[in-house]
């Protein structure tokens, strides 16, 4: 009988339970165990793995370490894909390694470099990556250096985080005073420049922002597989424009982010997004784990999470290049099971809560449905 192979998400995204049928669902028929761990006990993950736990609040990088090490050990993982606290992991691969665990991310130094955004673009520069202008912010002053600028050469300006994921405190600045208009329908990204500012000098808080101008669509986000030793397995465009979703396979979108892969060490799953500056195509930001949007791939005929574990333990998926590709499509919301009693609050002084076997919860049929919730 051949034995499962034994993967471990942890604090990761809902739409990941689709990479997790992925993975069940693999070309080769291989069985797959599931192990999955996460801060919230109704995170739908914890409902679709074969083992869950609580992770505990509050781990410094080093103390997470450890408790990751005793995930490993104790449910014999052979391939681990880190999303929270992926540096710290990534740096200690040798110690994972001897315990038997492959770690699917890309080496600590790239993880490191990408997670500042003014980093990537000063970075990626050098190696002739189109990107966006930018200004890194710290200060009222610089915020409206910044932003002038921009509107002096026709641009809107906008801000976010210089380290950040998932468009978390992404702001399109206006001069639009605060209004009623503000407050009608759902909430807005538009912000008035004077509440910013504001808010800026009412602080004591250090701001670290990057303004730089709104992009046009596309949004093209480039799934790429790249193993160790340097080679990229695949490289294809999700693009998205409003309500409207793609497929793409044209180099003007592909060949940089093929470049971006085997110049700094991309390996295994990452995810390089570009948008359109004066009709050109710039980088807008490099994720150095899978997206969460990977699975939609399936619909050219591709499954990414399998080939990607092949590729981690030492198996050669080979080039992973599509047929065809998918007709567009919309992103909805679909409903998913939740495990039916949350799982008890760990302590933060327990570095290594007890798994909850998927016999004491019974599984819940997984959907077909190939869209992500929300």
């Amino acid at each position: 009988m051949v034995s499962p192979v034994r993967v471990w998400l942890n604090r990761t995204y809902a739409e990941n339970v689709f990479f997790m049928d992925q993975l069940r669902d693999n070309p080769q028929r291989r069985p797959v165990e599931i192990h999955a761990t996460h801060g919230d006990p109704d995170s739908p993950v914890l409902a679709a793995a074969d083992t869950a736990a609580l992770e505990p609040d509050g781990l410094s990088p080093a103390a997470y370490l450890e408790y990751a090490l005793a995930q490993c050990a104790r449910h014999a993982v052979d391939v681990f894909i880190p999303v929270l606290h992926q540096a710290s992991v990534a740096a200690h691969r040798e110690e994972f390694a001897a315990l038997g665990t492959a770690l699917l991310t890309p080496p600590a130094d790239a993880v490191t470099t990408f997670q500042d955004k003014a980093t990537t673009y000063e970075k990626v520069r050098s190696a002739g990556i189109a990107v966006p202008p930018w200004w890194r912010v710290h200060t009222e002053e610089q915020l409206l250096t910044a932003v002038e600028t921009l509107e002096a050469d026709g641009h809107k300006a906008c801000f976010k985080p210089a380290a950040g994921a998932g468009g978390v405190g992404f702001r399109i600045v206006t001069r639009t005073p605060f209004s009623l208009f503000h407050l009608g329908g759902f909430p807005s990204p538009y912000v008035p420049l004077q509440q910013v500012v504001e808010a800026m000098r009412r602080t004591e808080r250090r701001v670290d922002w990057l303004v730089m101008p709104l992009l046009d669509e596309p949004e093209v986000s480039v799934d790429c597989l790249t193993g160790p030793d340097g080679r990229v397995r695949m490289a294809v465009g999700r693009t998205k424009n409003g309500r409207r979703r793609g497929f793409t396979l044209d180099p003007a979108w592909t060949e940089p982010a093929r470049l971006l892969a085997e110049t700094y060490d991309l390996h295994h799953l990452t995810n390089i997004q570009f948008r359109l500056l004066d009709g050109e195509p710039v980088l807008l930001d490099v994720n150095t784990r899978p997206a969460g949007g990977l699975h939609q791939l399936a619909q050219c005929g591709l499954n990414v999470p399998w080939a990607a574990v092949q590729l981690a333990l030492g198996e050669e998926p080979g080039l992973l290049e599509p047929r065809f590709l998918g007709a567009d499509y919309a992103v909805v919301a679909g409903p998913r099971p939740l495990r039916p009693a949350a799982l008890p609050r760990q302590r933060i002084d327990s570095p290594t809560p007890s798994p909850v076997p998927a016999a004491a919860c019974p599984a819940p049929q997984r959907a077909e449905s190939a869209l992500p919730i929300s």
